[in-house]
């Protein structure tokens, strides 16, 4: 069973992969997400009079900080040597625009921290606006790009 799932021994039970082997490469990932809220809230963030504070800075620096702390919120993510982070966050008509770039040099893959980033960030935003906007919800996060490694680059 272990060779055709490699986060799976031979007993079925979850395991990390070994990833000693692999070549170090750089390797890239993006993630994006949306924070869905309503037009108070979108007004509120272009006004930059969110009762909080500043929202979107927040969002920026919860992302940055997630993506670093990956492994230890995934029990099966590797910890790798984050090297870069950029989160962008965009207000938009529909809500929040966010997307994480994720770069490192090391054995494995950033989808993870990616992902995390994103999540996160959209986290930190709902916590911003929840009190304009008890609604507001994290949707569509997923990774949209990837690069290095083995497997090469792709794209959604």
């Amino acid at each position: 069973m272990s060779g055709a799932f490699t986060h799976l021994d031979d007993a079925g039970r979850a395991r990390m992969v070994d990833v000693s082997g692999k070549q170090v490469t750089v390797r890239t990932a993006r993630a994006t997400g949306l924070v869905r809220c309503s037009g108070d809230v979108v007004a509120a963030l272009r006004e930059r009079s969110v009762p909080k504070g500043d929202a979107i800075a927040v969002a920026r620096l919860a992302g940055i900080q997630a993506a670093k702390r990956t492994p230890e919120l995934v029990p099966l993510a590797h910890p790798v040597a984050v090297h870069a982070v950029d989160v962008e966050v965009d207000v938009t008509d529909d809500g929040v625009a966010l997307a994480a770039t994720v770069r490192s040099h090391d054995r494995t893959g950033v989808e993870m921290e990616a992902l995390t980033a994103v999540a996160v960030a959209g986290l930190a935003m709902v916590d911003m606006v929840k009190a304009i906007d008890r609604r507001a919800e994290i949707t569509d996060v997923r990774v949209v790009a990837k690069s290095g490694g083995r497997s090469g680059d792709w794209q959604r």
